[in-house]
C-alpha cells in the first residue's frame, strides 16, 4: 500500500508523529506490492487544494452513504468548519502502517443530531476520489494538499455491469446480507451506467480488496476484479449451502 511518511522521522505517517512533530509529512509513492516500477498517474485534475482528513478504518466510495457519530474535539471542529463552508473533508483509510495516499472525499449530507455536550450525528456520502502530495499537521485535526482524480481507462461493457450485479446479489443472499439492516441487499441500479462502486460499497469484503478497488482507475479493470472476486468466493457459499439443506433434510433435533 502507498503510505504518507512523516518528513520528521521518515516512518510511516502515524497519529503520534501529528502529536510529536506538528509539521508537514510528504508522501511516499514507492512501489505498489508486485509492480515492477514506480507508480506514477495522469492527473485529469490538475488543481492541487488542501482538505481536512479524517483517517478511519474504512475505505470510503463515491456515492456511498457514511453515518458517523463525531465525539473528538478536534473533529467537531473539523465538521463545524465544514458546515460553515459547505466544504467536504477528506476519507482516508488508517492502518497500523500509515495512511493510504488514496482516499474519497466525504460531503455532508445532514446533521442528524446535536447532543448538549457537543458530539454530533452525521450523514455523509462518498464524492470525489484523491490522492494526497503533502500532509499538514499544523491544525489540531490533519488536512492534506490532495489531486483529485476520476477513471482515465476503459469502460465496463452492459454485459460485465449485467453479471458483476448478478453475481453480486447471489453473493450477498447467499451470505445472509438480507438480515443486516445496515447492509442493502436491493437497490436501483442502471445498468447503462458503471456500477462497481455501487457494488463495492455494499460488498463486505476485506478493506484491503476495497482499497485496491478505491485505487483502480478504470471502471472496466474494476468490475472486472469485482467479478473475479465473487467468482472465487461463490463456489464456497454454494457448497455450504448445500451442507445446510442437506443436513435439514436429514432429521432435526428434538
Amino acid at each position: 500500500m502507498l503510505s504518507a511518511r512523516c518528513s520528521s522521522c521518515w516512518t510511516n505517517w502515524r497519529i503520534e508523529c501529528g502529536e510529536i512533530h506538528r509539521e508537514k509529512a510528504i508522501v511516499s509513492k514507492g512501489k505498489r506490492v508486485g509492480a515492477s516500477r514506480s507508480v506514477t498517474s495522469t492527473r485529469i485534475i490538475a488543481a492541487v487544494m488542501k482538505i481536512p482528513l479524517f483517517p478511519l478504518d474504512v475505505v470510503l466510495f463515491p456515492g456511498a452513504a457514511l453515518p458517523l457519530h463525531i465525539f473528538e474535539e478536534r473533529y467537531k471542529e473539523m465538521v463545524a468548519g465544514c458546515v460553515e463552508r459547505e466544504q467536504p473533508f477528506g476519507v482516508v483509510r488508517a492502518q497500523v502502517e500509515g495512511l493510504a495516499v488514496i482516499g474519497c472525499t466525504a460531503r455532508i449530507v445532514k446533521v442528524l443530531q446535536e447532543y448538549p455536550d457537543g458530539r454530533l450525528d452525521i450523514l455523509c456520502e462518498g464524492a470525489e476520489r484523491f490522492e494526497i502530495e503533502l500532509l499538514d499537521n499544523s491544525r489540531a485535526y490533519l488536512q492534506a494538499e490532495v489531486d483529485g482524480f476520476h477513471d482515465e481507462g476503459d469502460m465496463s461493457t452492459r454485459a460485465e455491469r449485467e453479471l458483476c450485479t448478478a453475481l453480486h446479489f447471489e453473493v450477498m443472499e447467499l451470505i445472509g446480507a438480507h438480515d443486516n439492516e445496515r447492509v442493502p441487499l436491493h437497490f436501483a441500479l442502471d445498468l447503462d451506467k458503471p456500477v462497481s462502486f455501487l457494488l463495492g460499497g455494499t460488498l463486505p469484503a476485506d478493506l484491503n480488496f476495497k482499497q485496491e478497488l478505491l485505487n483502480t482507475r478504470s471502471d472496466g479493470e474494476r468490475t472486472r476484479k469485482l467479478i473475479a472476486f465473487y467468482n472465487a468466493v461463490l463456489p464456497k457459499l454454494r457448497r455450504g449451502i448445500r451442507k445446510t439443506r442437506a443436513t435439514v433434510h436429514n432429521g432435526h433435533v428434538m
